[in-house]
Parts: structure tokens; C-alpha cells; sequence
């Protein structure tokens, strides 16, 4: 029970922080200034950001067009589910 808490925690705070990232690179599109590389995008996501990066996709509308940040995401959130539900 303390380990599933304690992910949910972690996946939580690395939500957060995707979340705040993909808004700031929307930001720098728009503003045509340097942007976060995708791979850092995609590597949050997969470290647990996977819910603040899809609601990232639709709150900002960013990157909704990439499939394959769509299928990403999604793969990152199964992936997470997958590992709450063996902890």
C-alpha cells in the first residue's frame, strides 16, 4: 500500500512538472523562440509524466497532430497503469 502511495505521489509530481513543460514549449512555438526538444518531451512523459503531457496535448493543443506523441503518450500511460496495478 505505502509503495502504490508513493507512486501515485511521484506520478503526480512529474505529471505536474510535463504538464508545465509542454505549456512553456507551446509558448516558445508561438513566440518563435527556442523550443524543449522533443525527446526531452517524450522522456517525461515515460517517466511518469504521462498524464501531464496528454493533458498538456489537449489544454495547449500541442502536438496533437504528431502521431507519434499521440501513440506515446498513450504507451507511457498504459505503461503506468500497468506498474501501479503489480505495485
Amino acid at each position: 500500500m505505502v509503495g502504490s502511495l508513493f507512486y501515485l505521489v511521484y506520478i503526480l509530481i512529474v505529471s505536474l512538472v510535463t504538464f508545465v513543460v509542454w505549456g512553456l514549449d507551446k509558448s516558445a512555438a508561438i513566440r518563435g523562440t527556442w523550443r524543449t526538444p522533443e525527446r526531452v518531451l517524450l522522456l517525461l512523459g515515460f517517466l511518469g509524466g504521462a498524464l501531464g503531457g496528454g493533458l498538456g496535448m489537449m489544454v495547449f493543443r500541442h502536438k496533437t497532430r504528431n502521431n507519434l506523441f499521440r501513440l506515446a503518450i498513450l504507451a507511457a500511460a498504459v505503461l503506468q497503469v500497468g506498474i501501479l496495478i503489480v505495485i
